[in-house]
């Protein structure tokens, strides 16, 4: 029986990984050793391994946290120093189904061409909702997609998909793959690192499968800003990253063009609500992505977010019924519906909000607000982006916002093109 090295990544997360590491024990498929890396954790993380674990897993401490790429990579390493055929990554806060284990392997021995294959995984807090069955890269857009994601379990999804890439909470591959594109990018730190690995493994020949039959349920962590610029940095400079390695030749100059766009769009928005940090955060990953800064975030570049929501306050103290009209945004109008609740209750004060009311809307929603023809003020408009036209002061960032984007692109294109080509030349001369 081949046996498999099982890699798990953990920082700071004792509970969760006491699971994984429990489900991983209860798999069917028993040739299995477990190597933990623990990326200097500040709970109970290795008190919990020394304790609970000493004779079940191979304990790997770093003296720093090394992010996702880096802690998967020290444990690769050291599996790699065995003969085994198979390794898997585990996310610390993933659980296997007990067959788990087994059907990827046995899946990876009837398709030769699968160099990779991942589980079909859930949401922890509503294991019937699948989080992701293969992910998709758009080149048109310059993003990526996973299109069983949110779905209910019904049965009717195939019994295993290729894809252009999974994540690697739950991902098995060859050592052959290892062996002929190396360990996971570990100049990313985290975000992104796993899709560059797929692809960097398609680039050399192999399938990317998600197999059904093989199940884990997945917390994934949120990505977006609670208390300070941490994910935005982290996931702007690598999603640049990405499409810059991996864009076609004749489409770099697209390419370029809709990542100006984003990225002034991000700091508009930023400067618009006054996040100040999150607006350096976001330039401060768009120059590093550009100038081939990867790793750990420098000094400084990571500041605390301050979610003012000023306008949404002022609405509070303005209004004690508000009826806002979705225009096909159901969901952004629900959103804004909860803010504006949440606050009422924060300030003490009372109201009601409604949305697709009878009466005359007091908020429209609309895409974005600094494309607005009318800047009359007789509603208030608010965006997908939560970006919220309220004053007069408000309609002059409106009236500024094509030439502002004019100067940033004038600015940043020619630049971003040669940097492009920069970093590409140095690929292929490797």
């Amino acid at each position: 029986m081949d046996k498999i090295g099982v890699v798990v990544c953990n920082y700071n997360k004792a509970n969760d990984l006491d699971k994984c590491i429990t489900s991983i024990l209860e798999s069917t498929y028993k040739a299995i050793d477990i190597y933990v890396v623990d990326n200097a954790s500040k709970d109970n993380s290795l008190e919990l391994l020394h304790s609970k674990y000493e004779d079940k897993v191979f304990v790997i401490e770093n003296s720093e946290n090394l992010g996702g790429s880096g802690g998967f990579n020290k444990g690769l390493r050291t599996a790699l120093k065995k003969d085994y055929k198979y390794l898997m990554c585990v996310d610390n806060d993933a659980m296997l189904d007990e067959k788990a284990v087994e059907n990827l392997k046995a899946f990876l021995d009837r398709h030769n061409e699968s160099g990779m294959a991942c589980a079909k995984v859930y949401n922890t807090t509503a294991p019937n909702i699948v989080q992701q069955y293969g992910i998709e890269v758009d080149f048109e857009d310059y993003c990526v997609k996973s299109p069983f994601a949110g779905r209910l379990e019904d049965g009717t999804m195939p019994e295993y998909v290729y894809c252009d890439a999974v994540p690697a909470c739950a991902l098995m591959l060859r050592r052959e793959v290892i062996d002929k594109i190396g360990v996971m990018p570990e100049e990313n730190f985290l975000y992104w690192d796993d899709t560059t690995w797929c692809k960097r493994a398609t680039a050399a020949g192999y399938k990317i499968a998600c197999l059904g039959e093989a199940k884990a349920l997945h917390a994934m962590g949120a990505k977006k800003e609670i208390v300070n610029t941490f994910p935005t940095y982290y996931a702007w400079r690598n999603w640049i990253k990405f499409f810059m390695e991996f864009t076609k030749e004749d489409e770099i100059d697209r390419m370029c063009e809709v990542f100006l766009r984003n990225v002034f769009v991000a700091i508009y928005d930023s400067e618009y609500n006054e996040e100040t940090c999150r607006l350096s955060t976001i330039m401060a990953a768009f120059n590093d992505a550009i100038y081939g800064n990867y790793g750990k975030a420098s000094e400084g570049i990571i500041g605390e977010v301050k979610n003012l929501y000023k306008r949404e306050k002022e609405i509070v103290k303005r209004y004690n019924m508000i009826n806002i009209k979705s225009n096909n945004l159901l969901e952004e109008a629900k959103n804004l519906k909860q803010r504006l609740e949440r606050l009422a209750i924060k300030m003490n004060e009372n109201i009601i909000v409604r949305i697709d009311g009878l009466s005359k809307p007091d908020i429209v929603m609309c895409d974005y607000i600094f494309t607005l023809d009318d800047l009359s003020l007789e509603y208030i408009y608010a965006d997908k982006n939560e970006n919220i036209l309220l004053t007069e002061e408000d309609t002059y960032y409106v009236m500024n916002f094509a030439y502002s984007k004019k100067v940033f692109h004038d600015m940043y294109k020619d630049l971003f093109l040669r940097q492009v080509k920069k970093m590409r030349n140095k690929e292929t001369k490797k």
